[in-house]
């Protein structure tokens, strides 16, 4: 999905105009840097190097010192390719960042996107993302904000991590801090210094999340907890603050709602008392199931047999070779979510061992899938595209996005295996894995 690299403009009453940019930065804030995307490794892809063009805009260019300011992180393009190398669907792609922190103040932001992108080719680069992310003003004075390293996490078949190294990233937006406005007896107000940070800026549902934070009150009773907008979800645990007012505590994040973390003391978060909140992503997890394929090569015939979960192929000649049929087992989805939300059912086959160390490869195996809806079900049904299989992976089945979805899907496929001529004879094995994501 294109992201639009028009400039936010700040329309506060009374609000100070952003500072100029400084000597070589583009009055838009839009840099361009030298980037190394190294491949998951599952992907057997060499890394992509190349540049990263970005942008960092923040919602309050003239905060004071305790406010809380947003920060978003555009990456109009990357280097980054398709790491499954046969294309992704839409709304697959998850970005997490950070954000490098200079002059009067230091550190880092993380920052997060959700789930959303347009399809992307077979070998394709990946799509522009944005991130976004808060953190709070603890000095006042010039601070600078530059890109850093970023994660284009995909769940497409299998999950994937293509991790992106920034290199000499220039600055891309500047903001003052001013002290926190005096008391009536004239003397500034006490900034809130609290904040927190986090290990990791998504995770499936009940992974856990390191949060670690500082200038609480030393001693203090402090509540760690998952938040939604500006109400809490069910996910909470308690930490104390040691003699230096910081606090490291592991929240499990069980709630599906939950964007972000926060961390208070008292009974409840307040701008005085609170930290955050600091970004935070729950990402869908892959269900698998398999199925054992056996198949036996003999003197003048070829056949299989199935018994529960495997599959039956045609006999074929020894000194013939050629592509026996069989069918899957017959898999039944059922969707019950209530949702907008579609689904992918894919497969991936490992190579056929067997007498002697002899080998089929996995992409000897092809398939043709067909895919119906029982009645009264409210998605479509899309079988996927008949062909190999192999290690790599193909989509047996897949239902999309739509505004009424769900029912009970019936999903099944021929299949053939291309065995050589003068396959040695004996027992060759393999296991077909069926992913629902």
């Amino acid at each position: 999905m294109a992201v639009g690299l028009a400039a936010l403009a700040a329309t506060t009453g009374g609000a100070l105009s952003p500072p100029a940019a400084a000597d070589g930065e583009a009055p838009s804030g839009q840099v361009e840097f030298p980037t190394h995307c190294a491949a998951p490794p599952q992907a057997g892809l060499p890394p992509a190097d190349g540049p990263t063009t970005a942008r960092i805009t923040v919602d309050d260019p003239a905060p004071k010192v305790g406010d809380t300011v947003t920060v978003t992180y555009q990456v109009a393009r990357t280097p980054a390719v398709d790491p499954m190398g046969t294309g992704l669907p839409a709304d697959v792609l998850t970005p997490t960042g950070r954000v490098v922190l200079g002059g009067a103040q230091g550190g880092e932001v993380t920052v997060v996107g959700v789930k959303r992108n347009d399809p992307v080719e077979a070998g394709a680069g990946l799509p522009a993302v944005t991130m976004t992310g808060t953190f709070t003003v603890t000095g006042a004075g010039g601070i600078t904000l530059a890109p850093g390293d970023y994660t284009l996490h995909t769940s497409h078949m299998v999950d994937l991590d293509t991790t992106c190294a920034v290199a000499g990233a220039p600055v891309s937006q500047r903001l003052t801090a001013s002290p926190p406005p005096a008391t009536a007896g004239g003397t500034p107000a006490r900034a809130n210094l609290r904040s927190v940070a986090l290990g990791t800026a998504y995770g499936t549902p009940g992974a856990e999340v390191e949060v670690t934070g500082a200038g609480f009150a030393p001693g203090a009773a402090v509540t760690v907890a998952g938040r939604a907008g500006a109400a809490e979800t069910a996910d909470r645990v308690a930490a104390t603050a040691d003699e230096r007012g910081w606090i490291l505590a592991r929240l499990p994040v069980t709630d599906r709602a939950t964007t972000a973390v926060v961390a208070y003391e008292g009974t409840a978060w307040s701008a005085p008392r609170g930290s955050g909140p600091a970004a935070y992503t729950v990402v869908a997890a892959a269900q698998t199931v398999t199925q054992r394929v056996s198949a036996v090569v003999g003197p003048g015939a070829l056949s299989m047999t199935q018994a529960g979960e495997s599959i039956t192929l045609g006999g074929i000649s020894y000194g013939q070779g050629g592509a026996p049929p069989g069918r899957i087992g017959t898999v039944t989805v059922t969707d019950a979510r209530g949702g907008p939300a579609g689904w992918t059912l894919s497969g991936k086959i490992t190579e056929f061992t067997g007498p002697g160390g002899v080998r089929i490869p996995g992409a000897s195996l092809s398939w043709a899938p067909r895919c119906t809806v029982a009645q009264g079900g409210a998605g479509r049904c899309v079988a996927g595209g008949a062909g190999a299989v192999g290690p790599q992976g193909a989509v047996l089945a897949s239902a999309p996005d739509a505004a009424r979805a769900g029912g009970t899907f019936t999903i099944d496929a021929t299949v053939t295996l291309r065995v050589p001529p003068y396959t040695p004879p004996g027992a060759y094995r393999a296991v077909l894995t069926l992913t629902l994501s």
